[in-house]
This record gives structure tokens, sequence and C-alpha cells, in this order.
């Protein structure tokens, strides 16, 4: 969803009619568009970005090349102020097994610092699109047979049901993987602890913060030994702790992170007959209108030999049944016979927290809050934020000889922050564009058609970097852009008058 809806503002043109488009639909939102200035509510995200270009707004919704043109300098402060550990190295916990802290537990464990991975639910199945994007496979070195299908034909389907086939400029060796976050995360897990990672199934209770700069963090948590479902109270010390423990994290509330709107999203696997499970070999669909979610979608993603069937709502949470079931109406033929194997809930962040590091104290991932609006996409910006604050803890530590610090950490912050923050914000602008009413979401199924906007855009996603464009094709798409706006906001108003008489 997100590869879609970040082409349509690839000109400034485009960019123009979607601004007027928010003064008259969505209010206050235009003027941020208008200014492309990027305010952060709080001291531990301070930054501001004018995101100028032809490209840069356009790409910002999925790319991590883009940087901030005025940005306060964090001052680190250099690991040879730390204390030295003398015969020990630095002990981190990782909370949470999902990819954020599998990687960052890889990362830790490969550079020789005593890592610890908490995990309660080591065959989890986190209620997950499964969607991973092409670089992903590369950066991370993921093996092909953990990925159930390569996706490489999508379907659009506007709320009056038009259907659009998107993925025609896809080459025959580019695809979107879909994978079974239980298989992902375990092979994620095992990867850590072939490094050296100690994986400990546990529930994580509560941690005690140190009582000076090198005392250590005393967690407490329940250990689960293998047959048993019953857990024995354990406590472990370490030098930091990396929150990767998802939405509803428990280290987030320890450090005070504070709370962020959040999404359900609800998922049903369905087993299909095997005649209906070909149309979804390399095939997934995308549903848009107020039936199936009033500010997201409705999707069909394809598994190995089922498909996984789902919907979220921020703004109406009570109703996400309601929601559900019009999704399976809306894909009714397509897997009618099938069978609900499982039922999946799970509470997704729709922004990043306002703290998200106190003193040798990260959060990473879904704990953080770094899911993006529109499309939901988490598990890419999980590994990488899991990766990256783990990186930085191997730096500040000299490969785990040294104390680390809460400046070593915000480094990971402010390399973060750098690379995706317009993300988040450019997402939320697309959002109230495309989402406010279902004309607008007609028109963007509409543009969705246009083949240049289909390879900018799943360019952009599958390898996460800038693309320039064409200009003759950026005037193209900035007339349909205007054409199909200007059409959305008249089919609006007269539904307005329809219901008002």
């Amino acid at each position: 969803m997100a590869s879609a809806l970040q082409g349509i503002l690839s000109t400034p043109s485009a960019r123009r009619v979607c601004e007027q488009s928010l003064e008259q639909g969505a209010g206050n939102a235009g003027n941020r568009l208008q200014s492309c200035q990027i305010s952060v509510r709080s001291s531990h995200l301070s930054s501001a970005a004018c995101l100028s270009g032809r490209s840069k707004l356009f790409l910002a919704a999925s790319t991590p090349s883009l940087t901030r043109n005025s940005r306060p300098g964090l001052r680190i402060l250099a690991a040879a102020g730390s204390k030295k550990l003398g015969n020990r190295k630095l002990r981190v916990a990782v909370i949470g097994g999902g990819p954020a802290g599998g990687c960052a537990a890889e990362t830790l464990a490969k550079n020789g610092i005593e890592t610890f991975l908490i995990e309660r639910k080591m065959d989890n199945a986190k209620p997950c699109g499964g969607a991973i994007p092409l670089c992903m496979v590369g950066e991370f070195d993921l093996p092909l047979d953990i990925i159930d299908r390569k996706v490489t034909k999508m379907k659009m389907i506007s709320p009056s049901n038009v259907a659009v086939d998107v993925g025609k400029t896809l080459n025959e060796n580019e695809y979107i993987g879909m994978v079974r976050r239980e298989v992902l995360d375990s092979y994620l897990r095992e990867r850590a602890a072939s490094f050296g990672a100690n994986l400990v199934n546990g529930l994580f209770l509560r941690m005690e913060m140190p009582s000076d700069a090198n005392a250590p963090y005393v967690l407490h948590y329940n250990l689960y030994k293998p047959g048993s479902s019953v857990g024995v109270p354990a406590t472990l010390e370490v030098d930091a702790v990396i929150g990767a423990d998802g939405a509803n994290s428990r280290v987030a509330k320890d450090i005070d992170a504070g709370d962020y709107d959040y999404a359900i999203a609800f998922q049903e696997r369905i087993k299909i007959p095997d005649d209906k499970m070909v149309y979804y070999e390399n095939l997934a669909e995308m549903y848009v209108g107020d039936d199936v979610s009033p500010d997201f979608y409705g999707w069909v993603f394809p598994k190995c030999d089922h498909v996984a069937v789902g919907t979220g709502t921020v703004i109406n949470k009570p109703a996400i049944k309601k929601y559900q079931v019009a999704t399976r109406h809306r894909a009714r033929d397509k897997i009618a016979g099938g069978k609900i194997i499982r039922v999946e809930a799970h509470p997704i962040p729709e922004h990043p927290r306002p703290r998200r590091v106190r003193d040798r104290v990260a959060l990473v991932g879904d704990a953080a809050g770094y899911v993006t609006k529109c499309s939901g996409e988490g598990i890419y910006f999980a590994a990488k934020s899991g990766r990256m604050c783990a990186e930085a803890i191997v730096e500040g530590s000299e490969k785990g000889v040294r104390m680390i610090n809460e400046a070593d950490l915000r480094s990971y912050l402010q390399k973060w922050d750098t690379k995706y923050w317009p993300t988040y914000k450019v997402l939320d602008i697309l959002q109230k564009v495309f989402y406010r009413s279902n004309p607008a979401r007609e028109a963007f199924v509409e543009l969705c058609a246009d083949e240049y906007v289909q390879k900018m855009t799943f360019d952009s996603y599958l390898y996460k970097t800038v693309v320039p464009g064409n200009p003759l094709d950026d005037i193209k798409l900035a007339v349909n852009t205007i054409g199909s706006l200007i059409r959305a906001n008249a089919l609006r108003k007269e539904a307005r008058k329809a219901v008002l008489t």
C-alpha cells in the first residue's frame, strides 16, 4: 500500500494539488504539507525537516536516504570517557524475540558482547501481513526457503470494486517476499544463538533501575523450562537493555516512554481449496473503502498453503470484527469454501513514542513505534532499528570492553531519525489526502493504474532508495493527479448534498 501511495506525490504539481485538497478536506494538515516542515513534539525527537525537490516528498515514505536540512546536532560523548570493564564483556539483555530483537541480538553477539535474548513465546505467530521488501532478503541474508511466496502482482481494489493490476513494471527477478512471522522470527533468533546469544524462554516482568552510572539493571522475569507451563521467578543483571517487546512493551513502561495511538490488526488465516489457491500463487490483494476500514485497508496475502485475510483500524477499534467480515465479503468469490484455521489480533503503533532512550535502555521495533502509517509496514523497520541500536552499543562499548551511556544510544536515535523520520510524517499526510472519503480512495486506486507510478514506487519500496524520475512523465502524472482529485472532490460534495437532502 505504501508503495502505491508514494508515487502520487512524485511531482511538485501533484503535491500542490494534494495541498489544495487537504486545505478543503483536512484542515490544518494542508498547512503542514505546504511548508513541508516536520515538527517533533518531544525534545527526544527534536528536529525539523524541509522536504524539497521533485522526488523527495514522493519517496520519503519508504526511503532511508533522505536527510534533514535543519537538524540540531546531538553531542555524543566519546567511548573513551566510559569505564573499562576489566576482565569481562558488556552484558546486554534484549527483551523480545521478533525481527527487532533477533537482529539486535545477532549484531551484539557476533561482536563479542554477552547477549541474553528473552522471549516468552518461541512459537509466536503475530498477526501480520508478512510482506518484506526485496532489499531485506539481501541486507539481512535471509534464506529463500523461509519465503513462502514471491509476490509479483498486486490488485488494488476500490470501494466500488474497481480493480487495478499493479506490478507490470517488475522484472523477472523482483518480488515482494511473503513470510510467516513464526518462521522468520525463529530463524533470526536461532541465527543470533549461533553467534553466541543466550536464548531465554522467559516472560519479562520488570526491571530495577541502577543506582549509579556503572551499576547493573536487575531484570525480573519468569523462566519457563522445557515442557513446563509454569514459570519460575528469576533475575538477571545486565549493563544495558534493548526493549524489542512489541506495542505493549513492558520495557517502555519501565522507562516512562509515554503512550501512543495504536491500530488493531485483525487477521484470519484461511485454508482455501487448491484450485482457488492457484489464483493467489504470486498475487496479493488490497481492498480500500469505509466498509473494510475507515482509516486503513483490508488485505488478502498468500502464505505457504493458505491465505491471510485481515484489516485494521485506529479510529474505530470496537468495530474491527465488522470490518473483518466486510473484507471477507469483498473477497468472498475467491476464498469460497475456505476454512479458518487461525484467528489473530494485535495492536500496531501509529507513531514513535515520545521517549525511546533513557540512560542505558533503548526501544526498537514496535516497542519504539516504528510502524508506518497507511501501509502498516513494520518488519523491515523493526529489523533495521534492532540492528542500528545494537551497532551503536557495539561502537560505544568498543565491542564490549567499555560501559556505555545514554549518549551512545542517542547516536542510534540520531541516525534513525535522519533516515526515517520523514517517512512517518509523509505517510501521515498521505493518509489524510486519500483516506478521508470513498471518492478519494477511488482517485487513489485510479492513479495506481499509471505504470510510471508503479515503476517509481515499486523501486523505492523494494530497494529503499531514491529513484530519479523522468520530467515528461512527471508532468503527465501531475495532470492525471489533478484530474483524479478534482473528480474525487466533486463526488465527495455530491455525496454530502445527497446526505443533507
